[in-house]
C-alpha cells in the first residue's frame, strides 16, 4: 500500500558446525525476511551452509553472506591482525563459498554483511573497509552491503557504487556516538522482547532511543538485526513482528 511504512528484519545464522549448535535457526526462518549465513570461519561448515540456504530459500528468505576473520574459537569477535589484502581475499573465498551453495539452490545472493569484529572495525577503519567493499564489487557487485548508518563502511561502499541497506540493532545497545556498546558492558545485549519491540518500533518511525554513556539518539536504518544467539532470539522476533503488525509496518525484503 502506498505510504506504507516497510522493514527488513534479518539473524545471523548457519552458524553451527560440524557436532557444535549454535542459535534458534529453524524457529527463526519464518519470522525474518533477510539472512546472514556464516561462512565458515567463525561458524558454520559446508553441510550447515548447504542446509542453511535451502532451508531459507524454500521460505523466500533473501540470503546473504556472513563473512568474519578466521576466528572459529574466538567466534569471529576478536580482531585478527591481517593486512587489508589478506581481508579482500578472505572475504572472496566466503563469499564464493555461500554463492556457490545459492546457484545450487536457484536463488540469488541478496547481501553481504560482515560479522563480529570485521564488521566492528569496517564501519571506522578505511582500510578494513575499503578491503570489503573492493571484495564485493570484484565477486558481487549487484548485491547490498549491510551496513552501520554513518559507517565508514557504508560511505566506501556508497562511494564504489554499491547498494547500500543501513543497518540497526534490535538487541543491543548503542552508545552515544552511535556505535554498540561492548558486549562486556552491563545492559549491552538486550533480552526483554516487549522492550526491544518498543525500541525498534521508535528507530523505525525515526525517534530518539536511549544509550548507555549519554544523550538518546535516533537512527535511520533499513534493516533490522536480531542476533540469533541472544537468549530470547525467537520470543523477541515473535513479539516485534506481532507489534509492528499492530504499528502498520510491514516486513519485507527492501532491496
Amino acid at each position: 500500500m502506498p505510504g506504507t511504512i516497510r522493514i527488513d528484519i534479518n539473524s545471523d545464522v548457519g552458524e553451527s558446525y560440524g557436532a557444535f549448535r549454535q542459535g534458534a535457526d529453524d524457529e527463526l526462518f519464518p519470522l525474518i525476511s533477510s539472512a546472514n549465513v556464516a561462512c565458515g570461519f567463525h561458524g558454520g561448515d559446508p553441510r550447515t551452509m548447504e542446509r542453511t540456504v535451502r532451508a531459507l530459500a524454500n521460505l523466500g528468505v533473501a540470503i546473504g553472506a556472513h563473512p568474519s576473520y578466521p576466528d572459529l574459537v574466538g567466534f569471529g569477535r576478536r580482531v585478527i591482525q591481517a593486512t587489508p589484502d589478506e581481508i579482500r581475499t578472505d572475504v572472496i573465498y566466503q563469499i564464493g563459498a555461500l554463492k556457490g551453495f545459492c546457484d545450487i539452490a536457484g536463488v540469488p545472493l541478496h547481501h553481504v554483511k560482515p560479522h563480529g569484529a570485521l564488521y566492528n572495525l569496517a564501519a571506522r577503519d578505511a582500510a578494513v573497509a575499503g578491503a570489503i567493499v573492493a571484495a564485493v564489487h570484484a565477486l558481487a557487485p549487484d548485491v547490498a552491503i549491510y551496513a552501520q548508518p554513518g559507517s565508514v563502511l557504508e560511505s566506501s561502499a556508497r562511494e564504489a557504487g554499491l547498494q547500500v541497506m543501513r543497518e540497526a540493532f534490535a538487541d543491543r545497545a548503542y552508545l552515544a556516538n552511535g556505535s554498540l556498546a561492548s558486549r562486556h558492558l552491563p545492559g549491552a545485549v538486550l533480552t526483554d522482547p516487549r522492550e526491544v519491540g518498543e525500541r525498534v518500533i521508535r528507530m523505525i518511525r525515526g525517534e530518539a532511543i536511549p544509550t548507555v554513556d549519554g544523550d538518546p539518539i535516533a537512527i535511520e536504518a533499513e534493516t533490522i538485526c536480531i542476533h540469533s544467539d541472544t537468549p530470547t532470539a525467537v520470543p523477541i522476533a515473535r513479539e516485534l513482528r506481532r507489534m509492528l503488525g499492530e504499528a502498520g509496518i510491514a516486513v519485507e525484503t527492501i532491496v
